[in-house]
């Protein structure tokens, strides 16, 4: 009897809820528990999608709460959300059984204020532009066809997996890729020293230089991708010599980068398209084009040889266009002998007319006329020549007074004596210059010695070594064979160098030295 009634497994007799039934009495639980409420904080991603719903996050330092606005209420929003705003969002808390989420339906929103990190995001744009990094006319052309193209993103996840396969399939192209941390502290100097470095490679060398650079991350929040809205990232970026694309989140993701590089895409996909074109149809333009040229000419050819079969009807025959040259050659061959008589007359006439008036009397007297003539200029011409010489005579004269050796003698001392103040004063100004350089130098060391690590050693502190390598932790200590103790007066070797003489001082070092790679 006690079997009947005793439940043998705890909870047994429970009711079952289907899934669906489940989700339903959550909706309900949370319709039903918080009705229309009110949430502040500040706007993180937003998201239009092509049915016109609008969703967005709304989040405070620990936590994030999904909103969404359906289309018919977008138009009654009297502020429409916006990445770094902070706002008053009012709504219904519901639920969305198909994902297991509850978010907010909001159909009111209100400004609160603005979000920290798009105020800074905003003072640094504006100065940037005010510099002239996001000039049009200081972007670079992106080439054609790259022979080598540099990656800059993680090595890890989809992004570099995606830009590889769009590569492979579009045209395929040698491809560097520099590992570097696409969020968090090490992010914006990762990638600026990834872009100075593909900068500083040698073309053509062993490790040869880029002719692109893509600087591609995955979507994320603005917290996410906030390394690329460092400072040092948009100006290494600014001084490539290189070519570069930025493709820095989704299409709806925007960063200082964007603005800053010389070609953005919306997706790390999108910036493979853009680097190269698509090899096949490439092939298949050329070989259009190869077709369409082949079919040019010998439509020019046809139509050149049609054209020329169309004159060639309208030409009259040989014989009929010989008739009337023949004809006027036999005319004139007519006429020639009574012309040629004619013409001898007719200059035999002038020649007469024109030797008439030369007889030799008249000669005579012209040329003892020009005698005359030339015997007068002849004796004007001696005394004329004594005056000009006498005249230019003089005037040499006159410079030559003008020309004492005690005027140049004075001049000379002048000028002697200005060039002697000039050295005086030039002497001076360079001890003077000297002086403060050398001032500046002594307080420029009194800095360094002030700001190295041997300034620490002196407050008590102390560098331990093994065998040239930093230790930094008890187990790294634990493992080695021997240490090395730095103090400010000197080194203490501990282990297999503890018979060791102490070592003088060493040269200022720093303790951690890194790689660029």
């Amino acid at each position: 009897m006690s079997d009947l009634l005793d439940d043998p497994i705890p909870g047994q007799n429970m009711p079952e809820y289907s899934v669906s039934e489940l989700s339903g009495e959550v909706k309900r639980t949370l319709e039903g528990s918080f009705g229309r409420i009110r949430v502040r904080g500040e706007v993180g991603r937003v998201f239009t999608a092509r049915s016109g719903h609008l969703y967005y996050d709304v989040k405070d330092d620990r936590s994030v709460l999904a909103c969404t606005t359906w289309k018919g209420q977008v138009s009654g929003l009297s502020v429409v959300p916006e990445e770094g705003l902070e706002v008053v969002v009012t709504g219904r808390l519901t639920a969305f059984g198909a994902q297991s989420k509850y978010n907010m339906n909001v159909d009111e929103v209100a400004v609160a204020g603005q979000g920290a990190l798009m105020a800074l995001l905003e003072k640094r744009k504006k100065a940037l532009e005010a510099e002239g990094l996001f000039a049009q006319e200081r972007k670079k052309r992106l080439p054609y066809l790259p022979e080598i193209i540099g990656v800059i993103t993680s090595p890890q996840g989809a992004v570099i997996k995606d830009i590889l396969h769009r590569l492979r399939d579009r045209f395929p192209r040698k491809v560097l890729i520099w590992p570097v941390a696409v969020q968090g502290a090490n992010c914006a100097p990762e990638v600026a020293c990834a872009i100075d470095g593909f900068n500083a490679l040698t073309p053509g060398g062993a490790l040869p230089r880029p002719d692109l650079i893509i600087v591609a991350r995955g979507g994320g929040s603005v917290e996410d991708l906030w390394g690329f809205n460092e400072e040092v990232v948009a100006r290494a970026t600014a001084n490539s010599e290189i070519p570069l694309i930025s493709a820095v989140g989704h299409e709806t993701d925007t960063t200082l980068i964007d603005f800053v590089s010389d070609q953005r895409a919306p997706t790390p996909t999108a910036a493979a398209e853009l680097a190269v074109p698509v090899r096949l149809e490439l092939a298949a333009w050329i070989e259009e084009q190869g077709a369409r040229l082949s079919r040019s000419g010998a439509d020019a050819v046809q139509r050149r040889a049609q054209r020329l079969r169309d004159l060639s009807r309208a030409l009259p025959r040989a014989d009929s266009l010989l008739d009337s040259p023949r004809q006027r050659l036999d005319q004139i061959s007519d006429k020639l002998p009574n012309a040629l008589i004619r013409g001898v007359q007719t200059r035999r006439l002038n020649l007469s007319e024109t030797t008439a008036p030369l007889r030799p009397a008249t000669l005579l007297r012209r040329i003892k006329d020009d005698a005359t003539v030339t015997n007068r200029l002849a004796a004007r011409l001696s005394p004329a020549l004594d005056r000009l010489i006498e005249t230019r005579r003089e005037r040499l004269d006159i410079r030559a007074n003008g020309l004492k050796p005690l005027r140049l003698q004075n001049d000379l001392a002048r000028k002697t004596a200005e060039l002697q103040a000039l050295s005086q004063r030039l002497s001076t100004v360079a001890q003077t210059q000297i002086k403060r350089l050398r001032a500046q130098l002594e307080t420029t060391e009194r800095l360094r010695t002030s700001l190295g690590y041997e300034a620490t050693l002196e407050r008590g502190f102390a560098v331990v070594r093994s065998k040239d390598t930093l230790i930094t932790s008890k187990a790294q200590a634990a493992k080695a064979s021997d240490l090395e103790i730095q103090f400010h007066d000197g080194r203490l070797a501990l282990g297999a160098k503890a018979a060791a003489k102490p070592t003088a001082k060493p040269k200022p070092t720093p303790p951690d030295q890194g790689s660029l790679f």
